[in-house]
């Protein structure tokens, strides 16, 4: 008997189990019957040109709100940047409430119910490219409410213009926006707004970038008039303050360093001068690489930026190291050239010594003396020899032994009758002679006016020449540089750097976002 009573409650069991997975079975059919027969029906009819509340008084009213995923990237030369972010829209379409028409009661859809309902044409206004992600399927979500409220969102990677103000470059806070606007509907058709202010922005403590940090953010929102009406307008601005610290190992470093490079030279003695002149043509043209280097990252914009100064202040200092080399080889070789003639025109008032000439091919007959010519080979300081032959020894002057050499070197032959030539009182060579002035003492193709003029631009020369300090040591030039560029380098990167980050401050302090 107990054999029996347990087959037949094993079968009444099994035969309860069936009927109820039966049951469940066909709520759950008619369950996805009546929700694909809803959806059915709230399409049905439905004219997706028309928004909702059409013809009504008061607009539709669009909430946005935007989850910030990632800052992509920054580009100062193309002015703009790339961000990905969830933009998600709220509105509510009397069209389509089901149910009990309670806003608890929803239903998640795909993507693609969006192009069976009407959507806002929102559109960014400072956009130059995006694209909706499309992995795995298209990031797209449709909410819909029992009451009618739908929340529309989807992931995106946009490039937004963000028109940079680089005058305080690197040391600069740039403001870069997201302008988000109806594309067809005037603020009568459709009101947008943030749904919860600046609540409304999620994901900006997570934002990491590179070369900036955010500082802030805001929302506005504004009416834009234009030609075919009046439209709202909503702006989230970004506050980006820059990172100086790739730019000091990159460019300031490096500059500095440079020209501290070029002080070596006021170490080098001053007649080294392949040294000192290679140093410093060096140092220049390294400046002039590292500025080829960053101004190839910046866009060719017509103002002045920070870095801009500091480069062409370092570029100056290394160019004028070596220009301080080229004034102590002035005064140094100025102050023996001087001296050498100074010597000279002592030995010229103490008197000639005779030298020795190699030929007496040509003889010349001054008040009964005769002055024998160096005819084949002139000395750097040609000297003048005479035989007393009764007469005066009568030698010539400076500028006439000038004359003498000067017709010499050009071949004048001197045709005498006994290789002697007779000169009177006014040392005019007479029929046996022919001396030719030299072609130096006139001024040939000159019209009087550029003489003139030649003759001021020499006197002003010399007028500056004489203001010129009189330098009795070279040696004191490299002294006093050694102190004064490295002095006025401190001061101009003490001005530098607290001009331009007060600036900087107060510039956004003026805009008062922070």
């Amino acid at each position: 008997m107990g054999r029996i009573f347990y087959n037949l409650s094993v079968i009444v069991i099994s035969t309860l189990l069936y009927e109820t997975s039966n049951v469940c079975s066909t709520t759950n059919h008619s369950s996805y019957y009546n929700v694909s027969e809803i959806l059915e029906h709230l399409i049905d009819g439905y004219d997706v040109r028309l928004r909702p509340k059409f013809g009504a008084k008061k607009p539709l009213v669009v909430d946005i709100d935007i989850i910030i995923a990632s800052f992509d990237a920054i580009s100062e030369v193309n002015m703009d940047y790339t961000i990905t972010m969830y933009l998600n829209q709220y509105w509510r379409d009397e069209r389509l409430e089901y149910g009990d028409g309670r806003a608890d009661q929803q239903m998640t859809l795909t993507g693609d119910f969006a192009d069976k309902i009407w959507v806002p044409d929102t559109f960014f206004a400072n956009d130059k490219n995006s694209f909706l992600h499309q992995v795995t399927e298209s990031n797209k979500m449709i909410r819909l409410g029992g009451d009618g409220s739908i929340a529309y969102g989807m992931r995106f990677t946009t490039t937004l213009a963000c028109m940079m103000d680089l005058h305080y470059y690197p040391l600069d806070i740039q403001n870069c926006t997201i302008e988000i606007e109806s594309y067809g509907y005037p603020m009568e058709e459709i009101e947008m707004r943030w749904r919860v202010g600046k609540n409304s922005i999620v994901g900006t403590k997570n934002v990491q970038l590179p070369q900036f940090s955010l500082v802030n953010y805001n929302t506005l929102s504004t009416i834009q008039v234009l030609a075919s009406g009046r439209y709202q307008r909503l702006s989230l601005s970004f506050l980006l303050k820059r990172h100086i610290g790739y730019f000091v190992f990159q460019t300031f470093l490096p500059c500095i360093l440079i020209v501290m490079l070029s002080w070596v030279s006021f170490w080098i003695s001053h007649e080294a001068t392949s040294a000192r002149v290679n140093l410093g043509i060096t140092t220049v043209l390294t400046m002039t690489t590292i500025s080829t280097g960053v101004r190839a990252s910046l866009p060719r914009i017509s103002y002045v930026k920070a870095i801009d100064i500091y480069l062409v202040m370092c570029f100056v200092f290394v160019f004028v190291a070596l220009l301080e080399y080229a004034a102590v080889n002035y005064f140094f070789w100025g102050a023996r050239a001087k001296m050498k003639k100074k010597n000279r025109n002592k030995s010229t008032k103490a008197g000639f010594h005779p030298t020795r000439v190699q030929t007496d091919s040509s003889r010349l007959s001054v008040n009964g003396a005769v002055v024998v010519l160096e005819d084949q080979k002139l000395s750097d300081e040609p000297e003048i020899e005479t035989t007393d032959f009764g007469g005066e020894i009568n030698p010539y002057l400076p500028r006439e032994r000038e004359e003498r050499d000067h017709m010499l070197r050009h071949n004048t032959r001197v045709n005498t009758n006994n290789n002697h030539a007779e000169f009177h009182g006014n040392h005019e060579v007479e029929n046996t002679a022919r001396l030719r002035r030299p072609s130096g003492y006139a001024v040939k193709g000159k019209s009087q006016r550029d003489r003139k003029m030649l003759v001021n631009i020499r006197q002003r020369a010399k007028d500056i020449k004489s203001k010129l300090p009189e330098v009795k040591d070279v040696n004191n030039i490299d002294k006093y540089s050694r102190l004064m560029f490295p002095l006025l380098f401190l001061i101009f990167n003490a001005w530098y750097w607290v001009y331009y980050s007060v600036l900087s401050n107060m510039a956004v302090t003026a805009d008062g976002q922070v």
